[in-house]
């Protein structure tokens, strides 16, 4: 691959004081290799052959140890930072070698995703976009109150970053910075030389609000950890010796657990068409806690025909899941992914939105939402489970290949809709999401 990646490793680690006094940050070890090494095995498997890291603090442990890079079929080089700019400032000195598209890596992170994906999305969006600066890894976690934020258009194109801290009272998606960036050397523009700065607090922010060029998310939910404290050094361990960080990488296929909205995981209102009317169902979030502690994908798949109906617009239901990603959030968990159907195929509701009054795929029980799913996480149907409320719900399960659970927190399955073309005395119920989610692990 002629794209170069650039690593930095600059940082001097200070949350992990007792680890990093005699190691830069990328050098410690997690089961007997570096960080760092995770970093260039991956960039070597996806076909990355010049890589360039930026050094300061205790970088000739770096340079000692990777050499010219050779041990790994790669090239390396490095930027030796007399003085440490931030994250951005130094890069400023690299402008006249990255003229071309580049990729950059934190040094300090377990990382393990298929990076074939966000370089085809952001070749998509430098082609059809001619103000592409760049496309950002943004991923959902299970502590987004304290971390840095994006916000992003139905485009993916970024509108806002909400660096922390954040306000009292925010509503957010659980879009998180992740540290993994693809640009083009518009980026530049945007770095002063000779400058501190950092790309989340300062050259993103500055990209946005100058308005001249424009920054994509690409969202995964792909194994990405900070192990800059303890605990996480610890939780990188586990994953390791686990398995879960081999699996971590869409290039693998894992199981999901597709979830409905109403009546699963919020409380059935007819029609739900405002953020002060959605309410989690007790015990929801602590449910969808576990399957994420199970490695599981979470993933909603929901009708949402109010848009159609014009009882909202499309924003305010993309809002009502802001406040519930928000309140998942608060616990600790989080949704891999949310797909919703704005259409409706009946029309006379007085204030209808015909732009959305049409037949389509995706309005359940077609199988376009999960399809979509299946596509963009690889997931193993097979393996996978739908938990519902609605015969709609099941008969979607029974067209996918997928293992049904209903709840009896909406409609219990009774609506009848499609009843016909069900078993409906073999239909598993339990109470709620957590019954559910106890027979699927159990499963």
């Amino acid at each position: 691959m002629t794209m170069k990646a650039l690593i930095l490793c600059g940082g001097k680690g200070t949350r992990l004081k007792e680890l990093s006094a005699n190691l830069p940050k990328p050098m410690i070890p997690v089961c007997g290799k570096p960080v760092l090494e995770y970093q260039l095995e991956l960039l070597k498997r996806h076909g990355f052959e010049e890589v360039i890291i930026s050094i300061n603090h205790l970088g000739d442990v770096i340079k000692d140890y990777c050499g010219d890079g050779s041990k790994w079929g790669l090239h390396i080089s490095y930027l030796e930072e007399s003085v440490p700019l931030g994250t951005a400032g130094g890069v400023k000195e690299l402008e006249p070698q990255l003229q071309e598209d580049f990729i950059v890596l934190y040094g300090d992170l377990m990382l393990n995703m298929d990076l074939g994906r966000i370089l085809a999305a952001h070749v998509c969006h430098a082609a059809t976009d001619p103000s592409c600066a760049g496309t950002l890894l943004a991923h959902p976690n299970n502590h987004p109150f304290d971390s840095d934020l994006l916000e992003a258009d139905a485009s993916g194109r970024i509108t806002r970053i909400l660096s922390k801290p954040h306000a009292e009272g925010l509503l957010y998606a659980n879009l998180v910075n992740a540290a993994v960036y693809v640009f083009t050397k518009k980026i530049f523009e945007h770095i002063a030389a000779g400058v501190a700065s950092d790309f989340g607090k300062d050259v993103f922010p500055h990209v946005v609000a100058d308005g001249r060029h424009t920054l994509y998310a690409y969202n995964s939910p792909e194994y990405l950890l900070d192990m800059g404290t303890p605990e996480r050094l610890e939780m990188a361990v586990r994953d390791v010796e686990s398995g879960r960080f081999a699996r971590g990488s869409l290039a693998t296929a894992k199981p999901a657990v597709f979830l409905d909205r109403d009546g699963v995981i919020n409380e059935e209102r007819d029609n739900l068409c405002s953020v002060s009317g959605f309410a989690l169902i007790p015990g929801a979030d602590e449910a969808i806690k576990r399957l994420n502690e199970a490695g599981l994908y979470v993933v909603v798949i929901s009708n949402q025909p109010v848009i159609a109906k014009g009882f909202c617009d499309y924003q305010e239901v993309v809002n009502i899941h802001k406040k519930m990603e928000t309140e998942l959030g608060r616990i600790g968990a989080k949704l891999d992914a949310i797909y919703f159907c704005p259409h409706h195929p009946d029309q006379g509701f007085p204030g209808e939105n015909p732009l959305y009054k049409i037949p389509c795929e995706c309005r359940k029980p077609g199988l376009g939402m999960v399809e979509q799913a299946k596509k963009d996480l690889n997931i193993d149907m097979a393996r996978s489970w739908m938990v519902g409320d609605m015969t709609m719900d099941a008969l979607m399960a029974k067209r996918a290949g997928l293992r049904f659970v209903g709840v009896r927190t909406g409609h219990a399955c009774a609506d009848g809709k499609y009843a016909d073309q069900l078993d409906m005395a073999a239909l598993e119920l339990t109470d709620d999401l957590a019954g559910a989610v106890a027979s699927i692990l159990k499963n």
